[in-house]
């Protein structure tokens, strides 16, 4: 709290799902989440792309290959 006001950290999330149908919300907007999932698929072979789950702030590290699809989540505050 600063000065009587209250801070509001914006969350952008980003919806990933998997070959297997599993689907997760992550923390981050969709071009980020892409860009690490792209470095980590230029990386060694079984580089994981790492990120943390919106639900439980748990680390989710997923396979690049393995990912089928991005849909931007929203934006507020966390």
């Amino acid at each position: 709290m600063v000065g009587g006001l209250r801070r509001v950290r914006v969350v952008s999330t980003t919806e990933l799902t998997l070959v297997t149908g599993e689907r997760y919300v992550v923390s981050g907007d969709a071009e980020q989440v892409e860009k690490t999932i792209l470095a980590a698929a230029r990386g060694s072979l079984m580089q994981f792309a790492w990120f943390e789950e919106v639900e439980d702030a748990r680390p989710l590290g997923v396979v690049p290959g393995h990912v089928v699809s991005l849909r931007a989540g929203y934006s507020g505050a966390g």
